[in-house]
């Protein structure tokens, strides 16, 4: 098999993740599937290939096989926040990343899957897996994920934000150090190299992490950090939307909409595909988090998704 399908299972195994048994009578048995990513750098170049089984969790009942499915992410705002007080102050900001990060979890309900194609037990190809940790794709996963790195801060000095549940700050005779997470991502600045240094080490001995260093790239936006300061870009980004809604060639514009200009929802103008209008709003939605100078248009075209129009 691929390097990246050994990878993938060396973590599994290494994470203990689950048990070879046989069924239990009454036991439902859950299928798995490989799932691809390109993992990508901050100038957008491909960084790895990446394969990783996942559970076939549709097949999950709620109230039967899981309670709560919920796991906070770390708003955007207030990811620009953070940055915005690591640029005020001339800090770094670093980033580490979780390998495997659900293989982390423990669960608290049997499940039973098949064993991942390709990767049978010889001589033992009739049993499954009984998993003791969680796999993506389970209903419950990103839910036990979060309580599970939730308890990481707080036993080590980190006060949660009331406001942000992903979100911590630890400080001490004027030494300070705010984390931000978002799912497997751990984002970090403070003006303290020791206590930074520290957070490191109580993290590598906690999960196996990945040290990324300074902060490049998060969620699709561009980071770079100079003396100049922090600088947030989405170019990537803009150039792949505009790729796929084949405007690639169209004018740039001074403004992001006419001055003065009305709309209206009893325009006379032809239909516009709603589908189509609605992917475009929401592509523009998220490129607010570096453009929030064409917030206010996009905020006034939101209005009209349920029947638009030619002129919106």
């Amino acid at each position: 098999m691929d390097r990246t399908y050994d990878e993938e299972i060396n973590a599994i195994e290494r994470n203990k993740t689950w048990d070879l048994v046989e069924l239990l009578k009454g036991k439902e048995v859950i299928g798995v599937k490989w799932v691809y990513k390109t993992k990508s750098n901050a100038e957008g170049k491909i960084e790895r290939h990446k394969a990783r089984l996942v559970v076939k969790g549709y097949k999950q009942q709620y109230g039967r096989d899981y309670e709560e499915t919920f796991a906070p992410v770390a708003r955007m705002e207030r990811v620009r926040a953070v940055l915005s007080i690591a640029a005020q102050n001339k800090w770094k900001v670093y980033q580490m990343d979780v390998k495997s990060e659900f293989l982390n979890v423990v669960l608290m309900k049997e499940v039973y899957i098949e064993q991942p194609l390709g990767y049978e037990k010889k001589g033992q190809e009739h049993k499954l897996c009984r998993l003791k940790k969680a796999l993506y794709g389970l209903k419950q996963a990103p839910r036990a994920w979060y309580s599970r790195i939730d308890s990481c801060p707080l036993e080590n000095g980190f006060e949660k934000c009331e406001g942000e549940p992903t979100l911590y700050i630890k400080e001490k005779d004027g030494k300070l150090l705010i984390i931000v997470l978002y799912v497997d991502d751990v984002t970090f600045t403070g003006n303290d190299d020791y206590f930074i240094e520290n957070f490191k080490t109580v993290m590598k001995e906690e999960f196996e992490m990945t040290d990324m260093d300074l902060l490049r790239h998060f969620l699709g936006i561009e980071v770079e950090q100079n003396g100049n300061g922090i600088f947030i870009s989405q170019w990537k980004y803009v150039n792949e939307v505009l790729e796929i809604f084949n405007m690639q060639e169209r004018k740039v514009a001074i403004t992001p909409i006419v001055m003065g200009l009305k709309l209206s929802k009893e325009d006379n103008s032809k239909d516009f595909d709603p589908s189509l209008y609605k992917s475009i709003v929401g592509s523009l939605i998220y490129l607010t988090a570096t453009r929030p100078d064409i917030m206010f248009v996009v905020s006034l075209i939101s209005r009209f998704m349920e029947r638009p129009k030619e002129a919106h």
